[in-house]
């Protein structure tokens, strides 16, 4: 029997054999696995093939090859990627934008205005991605950290500083000593669910676990606990898709 090596020990023909069943299908060797499986990565937008330490390659790649149409499925059932190009339609803070994208290689610099229906950039910029994305976190910054700072002054707590981060595996964080970090996508989501995730870091200001007092906390701190909590259980992955 074919025992599966390390990772940095698989062979060229066992990656392609990988490939040949998903292009997007990748191979994780776990030591605290203990039966292989098959793990969808939304962030990353790849289904991970599971396997414990020593396992047969040679079986690893049958057991694939027996669930291609559900991993084809569960792949193909991945939001498509929205990219910043010029007519794309964006959520942003709870409403619907246009993207609309104006090209003059005459001007100086690049100006981008909030409307209330679209984002008006003026730009030299062949590609204004970078520059709109720094847009966007500022945009989200200002109004997660001015909602953050509000709900802790009701429970009288200081947050001692807020970050804007581009995470992949969670939305928010909070630190015993007041600070507060939040995914700067969250300003694609709806202002239910983005106010959820606000109130949550919030929360811990006063409760550092996930006891029945935080869950109380938590609720009283939302505009709509149940609606932004039930948003982003089902949707959060979403978020990931823009830009």
């Amino acid at each position: 029997m074919a025992l599966l090596r390390p990772k940095s020990q698989i062979s060229i023909a066992d990656e392609i054999s990988l490939r040949d069943i998903h292009p997007d299908l990748q191979l994780k060797i776990s030591p605290r696995a203990k039966r292989i499986a098959l793990r969808l990565d939304t962030s990353a937008r790849k289904m991970n093939l599971v396997v414990p330490k020593r396992f047969s390659m040679a079986r690893a790649l049958d057991f694939a090859i027996q669930h291609k149409h559900w991993i084809d499925e569960k792949l193909a059932e991945l939001p498509q990627i929205i990219t910043l190009d010029n007519g794309s339609i964006i959520p942003l803070l709870g409403r619907d934008r246009m993207l609309n994208i104006n090209y003059d290689r005459a001007l100086k610099r690049t100006s981008i205005i909030l409307n209330d229906n679209e984002i008006l950039i003026s730009t030299n910029l062949e590609d204004p991605t970078p520059r709109l994305k720094r847009f966007l976190k500022k945009e989200a910054e200002d109004t997660m950290a001015n909602l953050a700072r509000e709900k802790a002054a009701t429970i009288n707590k200081t947050i001692s500083d807020v970050h804007i981060r581009d995470t992949k595996s969670r939305w928010g964080s909070c630190s015993p000593d007041g600070r507060i970090m939040l995914s700067w996508r969250l300003i694609f989501a709806p202002w239910d669910a983005m106010d959820y995730v606000v109130a949550h870091e919030v929360a811990h200001l006063e409760h550092m676990n996930h006891g029945r007092e935080f869950w109380r906390l938590c609720e009283t701190l939302c505009d709509n606990y149940k609606s932004g909590k039930t948003w982003m259980r089902s949707n959060g992955h979403e978020l990931l898709r823009y830009g």
